[in-house]
């Protein structure tokens, strides 16, 4: 294991040197698009001196708030304290916040250094879900406060929704029945797909080529961008924060029948990479990045490199979302090239006409977004109420929509988005600017307002993608996030731990040409070995008990 785990850092550490090139281009780009924006230090050193005049000027504790920033709002300022929402959520509530900011796609490993030194803010935003041992165990560990108690003295708004949500409820509690965080909560479905295969529809019109369908359709119409448009990377897709990441949902493996993690199955849990799917599936894989028809960066492709990969050219097909792919894309696209068109394509099938599988379809209660208190705050008062805001009538306005007569305007009652979001002064593209200005594009404490995305998907493609990317079948085979108890989860992380890696180093080996595509039977017996089955067994206990609570 120790041998893989060095030929794996190996890897990827030649493949970031290769990526790095190519995103000091981006970078430029960017800053050449958006302008020049002050530095992270000069916007730190402002940060310090409007801390040290609220110190003096007021009596109040300032809290301290530990979370990753939206990439769509860091490329326009490098710091939470820059961005509109967080200083109207300051002021709103009464509460001043200091930001502590780990690097883009490193909140793990930050969180851990963070835990290790004890000194721990107030609030921490991360995917408590997947801490390992669970929730269960931070709490017993002395990381965060069980908020049960707390939520009843000072969160009268999420107590009230959750109240009326008896199925989120269940769905933010640990299997003790504590609550942990105040969650990201998407209730409407039509808010829940919004990621899919996307293609340039002007390439595929000039060498008279049909939305693909099938992979063999994919391979034509990649093999055609390679070959006659000479681009570099025509298929690309996020390999951070780990390997085969933006095609987790199903695109592409889903047309094996099988997806890159756990799934239902007529009630039975299953785990994709150990199905027969799986190996067809690095087949094809393996194929394409020989023929370069994949971004040859794979596995340290991040969202930078995403966006400037489709915007310049130098990919013509991607799997993102509506709002930060075709949203962003396609205004920049068309000022580079009038004639520039995009164009959303369904999830990848083997045999024309069938429905797909696998899909993207998020949890109703995401695992992303949610804010823990520490167990060692002095301010637990202050940090309930003012993340309990979110879920009361303001700031669910707020959060969806931001500050009324900026970022919206009421029209018959409806909270219509300002020209300062959809046709932004400064060329924002619509998810930046509304990074600025509100959380509705991404996760945090708050409800999703589905009339975010009535506006947000204003564009012809983007109506299209939702409509395409949400006729799967993915719905049954979603599980949903159902708590384990502190034991199940304490075996399961240090199980999946070790699998995980082994899954993602196998397949990168298998991808790259590194291993044989033989090599998945003994790969098969590894995971067995490092056992699977137990992890699959711990799963379907907490759906067991998820669905027997749902009966009660």
């Amino acid at each position: 294991m120790r041998r893989l785990r060095n030929m794996s850092r190996l890897i990827l550490a030649l493949l970031l040197g290769v990526s790095l090139l190519g995103a000091c281009d981006s970078r430029g780009l960017l800053s050449n698009q958006f302008g020049d924006n002050r530095s992270a230090e000069q916007e730190n050193n402002k940060i310090a001196q409007n801390e040290s005049a609220i110190s003096t000027e007021e009596s109040q504790p300032v809290l301290t708030y530990w979370a990753e920033l939206n990439g769509n709002a860091a490329r326009i300022k490098p710091t939470f304290q820059g961005v509109p929402f967080f200083q109207e959520w300051q002021k709103r509530t009464g509460v001043s916040l200091k930001f502590i900011q780990p690097p883009a796609n490193q909140a793990r490993e930050a969180l851990n250094v963070l835990l290790a030194s004890g000194e721990l803010p107030d609030m921490l935003e991360y995917e408590w879900i997947n801490f390992p041992g669970g929730p269960e165990k931070a709490i017993k560990e002395g990381h965060i406060l069980r908020l049960n108690e707390a939520i009843d003295q000072y969160a009268p708004n999420l107590k009230a929704y959750l109240a009326k949500h008896p199925d989120i409820d269940r769905q933010v509690r640990t299997a003790d029945g504590s609550y942990y965080m105040f969650p990201f909560i998407q209730a409407n479905d039509r808010l829940r797909t919004y990621q899919g295969p996307i293609l340039r529809k002007d390439w595929l019109d000039e060498l008279g080529l049909e939305v693909p369908e099938t992979i063999e359709e994919w391979y034509t119409v990649l093999k055609a961008f390679k070959e006659k448009k000479h681009v570099v990377a025509p298929l690309v897709f996020l390999g951070v924060p780990s390997p085969l990441f933006g095609i987790e949902s199903g695109g592409f493996i889903g047309a094996y029948g099988v997806r890159k993690g756990f799934y239902l199955e007529d009630g039975e849990v299953l785990y994709g990479p150990i199905e027969p799917g799986y190996k067809s599936f690095l087949a094809l894989f393996r194929d394409w990045y020989a023929e370069r028809l994949i971004d040859k960066n794979i596995a340290t492709v991040d969202t930078v490199t995403l966006d400037m990969s489709m915007i310049t050219g130098r990919s013509g097909a991607s799997l993102w979302n509506s709002g930060a792919g075709i949203g962003t894309w396609l205004p920049l696209i068309k000022n580079k090239d009038p004639k520039g068109a995009l164009v959303p394509a369904p999830y990848p099938v083997l045999n024309k006409g069938d429905r797909p599988k696998f899909g993207q379809l998020a949890p109703a209660v995401g695992s992303s977004g949610g804010v823990a208190i520490s167990s060692r705050s002095q301010n637990v008062e202050q940090a309930v109420r003012m993340l309990d805001y979110g879920y009361g009538p303001e700031g669910h306005m707020l959060f969806n929509f931001g500050v009324e007569g900026v970022s919206y305007e009421m029209k018959d009652g409806y909270p219509s988005y300002t020209d300062l979001i959809l046709r932004n002064p400064d060329k924002l593209a619509p998810s930046q600017a509304l990074a600025m200005y509100t959380r509705a594009s991404y996760f945090g404490p708050f409800v999703q307002d589905v009339r975010y995305m009535e506006q947000y998907y204003a564009l012809p493609e983007q109506k299209e993608a939702v409509k395409l990317w949400s006729n799967t079948g993915a719905a049954d085979h979603l599980l949903p996030s159902a708590p384990k108890t502190e034991e199940e989860s304490a075996e399961f992380a240090a199980i999946m731990q070790d699998v995980t890696t082994m899954v993602d180093e196998m397949s990168l080996r298998i991808i790259l040409g590194i291993e044989p595509l033989e090599a998945f039977e003994g790969y098969l017996e590894q995971l067995r070995a490092l056992k699977i089955d137990r992890a699959i067994q711990i799963q379907k206990q907490a759906y067991d008990r998820y669905m027997q609570s749902l009966a009660e």
